[in-house]
Protein backbone atom coordinates (compact mmCIF):
# COMPACT_ATOMS: atom_id res chain seq x y z
CA UNK A 1 0.00 0.00 0.00
CA UNK A 2 1.16 3.49 -0.76
CA UNK A 3 -1.17 5.35 1.59
CA UNK A 4 -2.59 3.64 4.66
CA UNK A 5 -5.54 6.02 5.08
CA UNK A 6 -6.67 5.42 1.48
CA UNK A 7 -6.28 1.65 1.90
CA UNK A 8 -8.30 1.69 5.12
CA UNK A 9 -11.08 3.71 3.52
CA UNK A 10 -11.27 1.40 0.52
CA UNK A 11 -11.32 -1.85 2.48
CA UNK A 12 -13.88 -0.49 4.93
CA UNK A 13 -16.08 0.23 1.90
CA UNK A 14 -15.68 -3.47 0.99
CA UNK A 15 -16.90 -4.40 4.49
CA UNK A 16 -13.52 -5.23 6.05
CA UNK A 17 -12.61 -4.30 9.63
CA UNK A 18 -9.21 -3.06 10.79
CA UNK A 19 -7.60 -5.54 13.19
CA UNK A 20 -4.06 -4.17 13.19
CA UNK A 21 -2.75 -0.72 12.39
CA UNK A 22 0.97 -0.33 12.98
CA UNK A 23 3.77 1.81 11.61
CA UNK A 24 4.07 0.72 7.98
CA UNK A 25 1.73 -2.26 8.41
CA UNK A 26 -2.01 -2.85 8.23
CA UNK A 27 -4.25 -5.89 8.79
CA UNK A 28 -7.90 -6.12 7.73
CA UNK A 29 -10.47 -8.88 8.14
CA UNK A 30 -13.90 -9.88 6.89
CA UNK A 31 -15.56 -13.14 7.85
CA UNK A 32 -12.77 -15.76 7.59
CA UNK A 33 -10.53 -13.55 5.42
CA UNK A 34 -7.48 -11.70 6.72
CA UNK A 35 -5.30 -9.54 4.48
CA UNK A 36 -2.01 -7.91 5.51
CA UNK A 37 -0.45 -4.88 3.83
CA UNK A 38 2.98 -3.34 4.15
CA UNK A 39 3.74 0.26 3.29
CA UNK A 40 5.50 0.83 0.00
CA UNK A 41 5.28 4.54 -0.78
CA UNK A 42 7.18 4.22 -4.08
CA UNK A 43 4.88 1.54 -5.47
CA UNK A 44 3.84 2.19 -9.05
CA UNK A 45 0.27 0.81 -9.17
CA UNK A 46 0.56 0.16 -12.90
CA UNK A 47 3.46 -2.23 -12.17
CA UNK A 48 1.72 -4.01 -9.28
CA UNK A 49 0.59 -7.55 -10.00
CA UNK A 50 -0.69 -8.39 -6.51
CA UNK A 51 -3.79 -10.52 -6.52
CA UNK A 52 -5.91 -12.59 -4.19
CA UNK A 53 -8.89 -14.91 -4.69
CA UNK A 54 -11.57 -14.68 -1.99
CA UNK A 55 -14.33 -17.27 -1.71
CA UNK A 56 -17.65 -15.86 -0.51
CA UNK A 57 -21.17 -17.06 0.11
CA UNK A 58 -24.14 -15.34 -1.56
CA UNK A 59 -21.92 -13.61 -4.08
CA UNK A 60 -24.84 -11.91 -5.85
CA UNK A 61 -25.84 -10.17 -2.61
CA UNK A 62 -22.26 -9.06 -1.87
CA UNK A 63 -21.85 -7.83 -5.45
CA UNK A 64 -25.02 -5.74 -5.13
CA UNK A 65 -23.84 -4.31 -1.78
CA UNK A 66 -20.63 -3.15 -3.46
CA UNK A 67 -22.52 -1.66 -6.40
CA UNK A 68 -24.83 0.16 -3.98
CA UNK A 69 -21.74 1.48 -2.17
CA UNK A 70 -20.33 2.81 -5.47
CA UNK A 71 -17.36 0.44 -5.44
CA UNK A 72 -15.91 0.31 -8.94
CA UNK A 73 -15.96 -3.16 -10.43
CA UNK A 74 -12.99 -4.09 -12.64
CA UNK A 75 -13.86 -3.26 -16.28
CA UNK A 76 -13.43 -6.95 -17.19
CA UNK A 77 -14.67 -8.25 -13.85
CA UNK A 78 -18.46 -8.01 -13.76
CA UNK A 79 -20.30 -10.80 -11.96
CA UNK A 80 -20.51 -13.81 -14.23
CA UNK A 81 -20.49 -17.57 -14.28
CA UNK A 82 -17.14 -19.01 -15.31
CA UNK A 83 -16.51 -22.29 -17.19
CA UNK A 84 -14.56 -23.64 -14.19
CA UNK A 85 -17.68 -23.79 -12.01
CA UNK A 86 -17.39 -20.48 -10.19
CA UNK A 87 -19.46 -17.32 -10.17
CA UNK A 88 -17.00 -14.42 -9.90
CA UNK A 89 -16.38 -10.69 -9.99
CA UNK A 90 -13.27 -8.59 -9.48
CA UNK A 91 -12.17 -5.18 -8.20
CA UNK A 92 -8.87 -3.30 -8.17
CA UNK A 93 -7.92 -1.57 -4.94
CA UNK A 94 -6.25 1.87 -5.01
CA UNK A 95 -2.82 0.24 -5.43
CA UNK A 96 -4.05 -2.10 -8.19
CA UNK A 97 -4.13 -5.24 -6.08
CA UNK A 98 -6.66 -7.42 -7.88
CA UNK A 99 -9.31 -8.96 -5.63
CA UNK A 100 -11.42 -11.64 -7.27
CA UNK A 101 -14.46 -12.80 -5.31
CA UNK A 102 -15.87 -16.21 -6.17
CA UNK A 103 -18.54 -18.69 -5.17
CA UNK A 104 -18.73 -22.32 -6.23
CA UNK A 105 -21.78 -23.22 -8.28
Amino acid sequence: MRDKAITIGYYEKLGFNIIGNYEGYLMVTKDEIEIHFFEYKNLNPLENYGQVYIRVEDIAKYYQILLDSNVLIHPNGALQQKPWGQKEFAVLDPDHNLLTFGQSL
